[in-house]
């Protein structure tokens, strides 16, 4: 009898610890030392607060109170023994001197699950600032991500904005199950290098609600991203929603079953867009399974786009073909007006074209007051057009 009572007490003790060690706990980087007063060197107390959260047996907040925060590179580990809330209301702000950052990024979360950033903050990665202190010097580094998500699952990223990164704003890799939402990401036009969000060997990535205006691709998907969902997603200035570019390597991964929709592009160079090089390859890629749908166009050099002749900077062999096989792309309600005589162009491989490529009410007008009359242009493409198209479509039309 002694002994049944003896263990029924070591059990409630051990549910009484068990539920106390479940309850969602509060970790203020202020607690750690960190100060916002725009001057303090604040890395050592984000760190130190991050470790704690991250052993704590249940659901932790890491919290960044009002102010603005220095903080050099900056890396958050897991995995954690629970769920992760990164609550940033105040202003992190990146050094201007690019010796005070370590690697190719500024703030990173590594193998961590059930993480949300959040909290109505500000990331301010002082590119301007940089890139002029840099002016006459060649051998300094001016390219870092704002952010960057390495094998982040179940995750979150909501409610902040970014604003004149040095590089690119955020970068996915070999993460899955993320929403990227109600965020506002913002450098110059004229800062080259500077993408919105950058995606490659991930899956299950949505993108919705978000304001982007940039010096490069809006949003990029590279080697590897497949079932990325894109919506409601304005971009400009910038170069457009784009798949690529790809097929420049050996070794890379197919691109596949992605949608864009309900998406406005404003002033862009493009609006989207797949682009691969004309390079050899020794192993077949591919980029499949596409669906842009109910897109708005307002002053867009190249609205729709496929060009197979990549080659940013001259150096290709103008005679070689792309090796990368484009199927199954559908363009359905594109509507709007571009700045150039080019409404739709698509330029295939004469290795291998581009297989059932169909354009479904297409609406393209000259931007201005009075309508010009735009003209489309196709080459070694297989597909079909279908409902309204103005311009003349350069595929067979279907009744």
């Amino acid at each position: 009898m002694c002994a049944k009572y003896l263990f029924l007490l070591c059990l409630f003790l051990i549910l009484v610890w068990i539920a106390e060690a479940a309850q969602p706990r509060l970790f203020d980087v202020r607690s750690y030392g960190a100060k916002g007063d725009d001057k303090t060197d604040n890395t050592v107390p984000f760190l130190k607060a991050w470790s704690d959260a991250c052993k704590w047996n249940g659901p932790a907040t890491v919290f960044i109170a009002t102010g603005t925060y220095i903080l050099r590179t900056v890396t958050f580990v897991g995995p954690c023994k629970g769920s992760i809330n990164f609550q940033i209301e105040g202003v992190l702000k990146a050094p201007i001197d690019p010796n005070m950052l370590t690697s190719d990024q500024w703030i990173g979360f590594r193998y961590v699950n059930h993480l949300n950033v959040n909290g109505g903050g500000k990331l301010d990665g002082q590119g301007s600032r940089t890139r002029q202190l840099c002016q006459n010097h060649p051998n300094c580094k001016t390219l870092f991500t704002t952010m960057v998500f390495d094998f982040v699952t179940n995750s979150y990223v909501q409610n902040l904005q970014s604003i004149d990164s040095k590089g690119v704003h955020f970068i996915l890799f070999a993460s899955e199950n993320m929403t990227l939402t109600h965020l506002t990401l913002s450098s110059p036009e004229s800062s080259y290098n500077t993408d919105g969000i950058k995606i490659g060997s991930s899956q299950g990535i949505n993108i919705t609600r978000v304001k982007i205006g940039t010096g490069d691709d809006c949003v990029a998907l590279i080697s590897g991203a497949r079932k990325i969902h894109i919506s409601e997603v304005y971009c400009g200035p910038g170069h457009g929603i784009s798949v690529g570019s790809m097929g420049k390597n050996d070794g890379e991964k197919d691109i596949s079953d992605i949608v864009v929709k309900n998406c406005t592009f404003s002033g862009t160079s493009n609006g989207v867009r797949i682009k691969t090089w004309a390079v050899p390859l020794n192993t077949p890629l591919s980029a499949s399974n596409f669906v842009y749908e109910n897109i708005v166009m307002s002053n867009v050099q190249l609205p729709i786009v496929i060009d197979q002749q990549y080659c940013p900077h001259n150096q290709c062999n103008s005679q070689e073909s792309s090796r990368v096989q484009i199927r199954n792309v559908t363009y359905r309600n594109i509507r709007g007006s571009g700045s150039t005589d080019v409404a739709v162009s698509l330029k295939c491989s004469k290795l291998k074209p581009c297989e059932r490529i169909h354009l479904e009410d297409i609406n393209l007008w000259g931007y201005g007051r009075i309508r010009r009359t735009l003209r489309n242009e196709c080459a070694n493409v297989n597909g079909a057009s279908y409902g309204k198209q103005i311009p003349q479509p350069c595929l067979p039309l279907v009744a």
